[in-house]
This record gives structure tokens, sequence and C-alpha cells, in this order.
């Protein structure tokens, strides 16, 4: 089996990784900086998604900003938004620590 040609299959740039890395970061740190603003259950009907996704592989790179927004605008929406503190169908153990006190903790039987 041969390898793809570097036009089409265009490896890891470590000279931007590092940049690329951290605008994902970002962007999660934004998301849970908002969760509290997302509807806590899920807002489409499923199925939804598979109108914005092609019936074939991509063929070319598209670009971070791009798959970011697509997150932002298509996948988010349909997400149960479980670290939102607006749900409460569970304790949240895996959270915070104000989850549980810590004095409470040390006396655990």
């Amino acid at each position: 089996m041969g390898s793809l040609p570097v036009e089409i299959f265009n490896p890891l740039n470590p000279d931007s990784f590092s940049d690329e890395s951290q605008v994902v970061v970002d962007f999660l740190a934004e998301y849970y900086k908002d969760v509290k603003n997302y509807p806590v259950q899920s807002q489409v009907k499923p199925g939804y998604l598979k109108k914005f996704c092609s019936d074939i592989a991509p063929y070319s790179l598209e670009s971070l900003e791009s798959i970011l927004e697509d997150v932002r605008d298509h996948i988010i929406p349909g997400l149960t938004h479980w670290q939102s503190p607006n749900f409460f169908g569970y304790f949240q153990a895996n959270v915070k620590h104000c989850g549980f006190s810590t004095k409470d903790a040390l006396h655990w039987p």
C-alpha cells in the first residue's frame, strides 16, 4: 500500500499544532463558561444532524475555524448539557468540589 501524496494528506504541522491546540482549548473553556446559558436538554429531533453531513467523506482539508463553527452551530444544540449547573437529574460528583462538603467527607463512615 502506498502513501497519500502530501498535497492530499497534509500531515500534522508541528509549527501550527500549538496554536491550533490553544484555539480548541479556548473553545472548550468558552463552552464551559457559558454552559449555564444553554437549555439543559437537547432541543433537536433525532437524526437532525444528517442534513448537515455529506454523503461522502471529505477529500480536502477544512479549516479549524470552520470545524468549530459547525460544532457550535450544529453539535452543541443537540447535546444534553450534563455539566450545566441547571441540570438536576443526577448528583454530579464529577463536576466540582462544591458537590460535597470536605468536613462531611472526612467523617464518612
